[in-house]
């Protein structure tokens, strides 16, 4: 059953293979349906995989196959807070290593085109720190990074 509020992805014939990637690569991620057309749409044919009921780190979420009119873009993006170095490697690699690009400061984009924020929790922190100084040390550090090294803001933030 879908919940009340959820995430709606458009995707263009690959909303499956993307739930399916986000389900093994995140925590508390799953595939719970698959939802086939019960007639021919204009991206597709009856049969076809029309919608997919998932979840990414507990966020219920909507595949639609709607076609390759719609893209996604960065004003729309998953953020996800990492707790150390090696989850953020490991999600960082599982998304540029998929068939995904770098882009700046933490974010990436998955194969499909969808935005990630990989922020790690040290990074909030230092980029919130009372401490004003501090904080735009470790605020110049991020913004000369691509994926985000926890131990290089950690020094910019002690100066």
């Amino acid at each position: 059953m879908i919940s009340k509020n959820t995430v709606c992805l458009w995707y263009d014939g690959t909303a499956l293979d993307a739930a399916t990637f986000y389900a093994a690569t995140f925590p508390d991620s799953a595939v719970m349906a698959v939802h086939r057309a019960p007639g021919d749409y204009p991206a597709g044919k009856q049969g076809d995989v029309l919608t997919v009921e998932f979840s990414v780190l507990g966020i219920p979420c909507l595949g639609l196959n709607g076609g390759p009119e719609v893209k996604h873009n960065q004003a729309f993006s998953f953020q996800v807070a990492t707790d150390d170095q090696a989850e953020t490697d490991r999600l960082w690699s599982a998304i540029v290593g998929n068939g995904g690009e770098e882009i700046a400061c933490g974010w990436c984009k998955d194969k499909w085109g969808l935005s990630w924020q990989i922020t790690p929790r040290a990074l909030s922190a230092a980029i919130t720190d009372p401490d004003r100084a501090a904080a735009k040390r470790a605020f110049d550090a991020m913004m000369g990074m691509v994926k985000i090294d926890i131990a290089a803001i950690e020094a910019a933030r002690r100066g």
